[in-house]
């Protein structure tokens, strides 16, 4: 027994020599490895490089390192309005808003009216991003999201017409890559809105893999402005283009060639982003598509042959082949702040009208509110709005803060867009048939239209997930995964096996470490795992369990690496999942935040809390998924036990949580207020989600007095009235004596405004078509 003790020592003393001694460990170990990493280590192409190099990493890679550092989070600052962006908020968004027929455009029109484009043009709205020195409104990100939110609760015809000039397109690369000149031309004329701009990315033939785009140009000499001059000859084929119909300025990326070389670079100069008027000799636009009546302008540009000097390009001749990087590092914007701030303000809407009309829609003489299935829609409604609410707000914080979180920009994108859908769905599924009759008092008809085109843009949601999310991730928020991909490719191959050594073995004590934390908070329940000691008493639960699943998952995306490989990125069920669970880890982080931004109130707990389980039962349920899929069942066993050693430890939220939260939504109050704060409210009962607010105030005012008459109703002598049915009982218990003056009002204001917001739309048999012709989109209008 002594000797194999000593043998035992003499073996770990070997190792632990072996792995202090640096040159020993570099001959011994590490060469081999990286000559073997070397080997399979797939080729990435320049797209994929910028793609990962693209953009900064933010609380996406805290959380992927596995111990996310809370007080690091919280110490963030709370994105707020300057009184400039306070003002526009209450004022020039607000009367925009007030100008819009949402019908009108979406039936009658098919575009704003030029009333409303000119208001655009005049106040900034297709410049909120481009500084003041430019004749801008230099707004914050949050700013831009801010306005976006509540336009979209007005209209999506009119909050695309702006979120567009303001998200990925000719001012945003501009500002970062174009000549002093191209800013000095363009920034003010697009501030001013002279021009209207669009950029086309995005071809028939190559959708989301937009690296792929056959469009093309040929360097070549040519006549420009009475000279020859170097320029090239583009071709391009692209569809989907929002304001393509009406732009005047069009951004347009296409693979540039030069196969004379007259740049004297290679043949295949790259992807190449370029600037060319609408009335540019060969230019197509002014056909348009048709959005799912969304009916913001939409449509195809073409050109063939289309000669332009070089100067068109974004940043002059030097920027031309750095296309596809520009376009990477500036995606945040529309991906970070204009997809979740639309689709939070189609939520916010959902919440804000649907909790109202369950409140004032009575069926078997209870409020809709009142049942148990429509409080498990409710519930749903007013959590994930929550949530989507707090990405939305976090994530354009971040931005204001220098970053541009390309990974997170693809978790909520796609998370805020697949949550606004199933918000809209169940607002649909509660007002029933006035929601399927479309008309100018249908609240959510032309949302549940629109839901579609957030899920489709910036990227299809079933890519997003399986392919870029953890696809990207993995790599870029890695601490040491990209670090030793850069050493393996690196020319130099001693440079590149020190670099490699280094990154490889702290990447070995990372997942050692890992490992040790994930067992230990799996037998404690993350008991003893470290929540911030200032944080919410009643969150701090939350800290400790969402640190135990940072951990574990850390743990289980190098465990799907070491045992997949390259393979991993063909395994999209599996990918998706592992996103699932980095996702709902940073959208966990984003409700824990904004409790605490908001002063912990505690009538807004029930939302947090509903979230917080919601998401902790959705990562729970994708870490099952990724280990009953493994293809390797034994380290699926092991590491389901490692993780999981008690078994699952979540459930999803209590139907008694649910209750408080439609409660909340269905009742007039603060936190209702909170929760829709971005809404546009109009003033009048002429307007749908009006009526809405004076039915509800209207029922909460009649409540008592509705108890009085219900008391009447039992008691009093109704019996054989054919009055006295659910329509018309208040008019019958006037009559009898049953209620008096007072309570008569109350409850006859009530029903006439109820009765207004149950009404349905009707029209002539034809629907007033005959002989009706829809003028075309006209340029003008813009």
């Amino acid at each position: 027994m002594n000797v194999l003790l000593l043998v035992l020592c003499a073996v770990a003393a070997l190792i632990v020599a072996t792995l202090s001694l640096r040159p020993l460990r570099r001959a011994l170990l590490t060469r081999p490895l990286f000559n073997a990493y070397r080997k399979v280590l797939p080729q990435m192409s320049d797209t994929e490089r910028d793609a990962l190099q693209a953009g900064t990493v933010w609380w996406d890679g805290e959380l992927f390192r596995g111990r996310p550092d809370w007080d690091k989070l919280l110490a963030l600052p709370k994105p707020r309005l300057t009184a400039d962006e306070q003002r526009f908020l209450q004022e020039q968004v607000e009367e925009v808003c007030r100008m819009v027929d949402d019908w009108d455009i979406t039936h009658r029109r098919y575009d704003l009216t030029p009333q409303t484009w000119d208001y655009l043009k005049r106040h900034g709205f297709l410049g909120m991003i481009i500084p003041r020195e430019y004749g801008g409104l230099g707004f914050s990100a949050y700013a831009h999201s801010q306005v976006v939110t509540r336009l979209s609760t007005r209209s999506s015809a009119l909050a695309v017409s702006v979120m567009v000039p303001n998200s990925l397109g000719p001012a945003e690369l501009l500002l970062h890559y174009g000549t002093e000149a191209q800013k000095s031309h363009y920034l003010p004329r697009l501030a001013r809105g002279d021009e209207v701009p669009a950029f086309a990315l995005t071809s028939p033939w190559a959708g989301s893999d937009a690296a792929s785009i056959p469009d093309r140009g040929i360097v070549c000499k040519g006549m420009w402005q009475g000279e020859e001059v170097l320029g090239m000859r583009v071709s391009w084929d692209k569809r989907y283009i929002t304001l393509a119909p009406v732009c005047t300025l069009l951004g347009l990326a296409f693979r540039l060639y030069d196969p004379d070389g007259l740049l004297g670079g290679p043949v295949d100069v790259g992807i190449t982003c370029a600037l060319v008027p609408h009335d540019h000799p060969g230019v197509e636009t002014g056909r348009r598509h048709f959005p799912l009546n969304a009916m913001f302008m939409n449509g195809p540009t073409r050109g063939a042959d289309v000669f332009m000097p070089l100067d068109f390009i974004i940043g002059g001749p030097a920027m031309a082949g750095q296309g596809w990087r520009m376009l990477m590092e500036c995606l945040a914007a529309g991906r970070s702040i204009s997809l979740p701030a639309s689709n939070t303000g189609m939520a916010q809407l959902t919440a804000r009208a649907v909790g109202a009309y369950a409140r004032v829609r009575s069926q078997f003489r209870t409020p809709v509110a009142r049942f148990e299935g429509v409080e498990e829609a409710l519930a749903r409604i007013g959590g994930h709005t929550y949530l989507m609410d707090a990405a939305r707000v976090m994530t354009a914080g971040a931005i204001d803060l220098g970053e541009k979180p390309s990974v997170v920009s693809a978790i909520v994108k796609y998370h805020v867009t697949e949550r606004a859908r199933q918000v809209v769905n169940d607002g649909m599924d509660i007002i029933g048939g006035k929601g399927i009759c479309l008309g100018p008092s249908n609240f959510l008809g032309r949302a549940y239209q629109q839901v579609p085109v957030g899920i489709t843009v910036e990227g299809a949601n079933i890519l997003t997930r399986s392919l870029i999310i953890f696809g990207q991730g993995a790599i870029r928020c890695h601490p040491y995964v990209l670090a030793e991909m850069q050493a393996a490719g690196d020319p130099d191959a001693q440079r590149g096996l020190r670099a490699f050594d280094q990154a490889f073995w702290r990447h070995v004590a990372f997942v050692l470490g890992n490992a040790a934390r994930a067992l230990g908070h799996g037998l404690t329940g993350a008991r003893l795992a470290r929540a911030p000691a200032h944080a919410a008493p009643d969150m701090q639960p939350y800290y400790r369990q969402l640190t135990r699943y940072a951990g574990a998952f850390a743990l289980l995306a190098d465990a799907c690496m070491a045992l997949l490989g390259g393979s991993l990125k063909r395994r999209e069920r599996l990918s998706a999942r592992l996103g699932d669970i980095h996702s709902q880890l940073y959208l966990a982080s984003a409700v824990l935040k904004r409790y605490e931004d908001d002063g912990r109130p505690a009538a807004d707990a029930p939302l947090a809390h509903w979230a917080l389980q919601d998401s902790m039962q959705r990562v729970q349920d994708s870490f099952k998924g990724v280990l009953d899929n493994l293809p390797s069942r034994w380290v699926g066993s092991v590491l389901r036990r490692l993780l999981f050693p008690w078994g699952p430890p979540h459930h999803a939220p209590a139907d008694l949580l649910g209750q408080q939260v439609a409660r909340l939504l269905a009742e007039p109050g603060d936190t209702r207020e909170r929760l829709t704060s971005s809404c546009h409210l109009p003033a009048t009962a002429d307007e749908p989600v009006g009526a809405l607010e004076q039915a509800l105030a209207a029922t909460v005012a009649a409540e008592a007095a509705d108890a009085r008459l219900r008391a009447y109703e039992k008691t009093g002598d109704l019996a054989g009235n054919p009055r006295a049915n659910v329509r018309d009982l208040v008019e019958a218990a006037h009559a009898a004596g049953g209620i008096d003056a007072h309570d008569y009002e109350l409850l006859r204001r009530r029903d006439a405004l109820r009765d207004q917001v149950i009404r349905v739309d009707d029209f002539p048999f034809d629907f007033g078509m005959t002989g009706v012709v829809h003028a075309g989109p006209q340029r003008e209008a813009a």
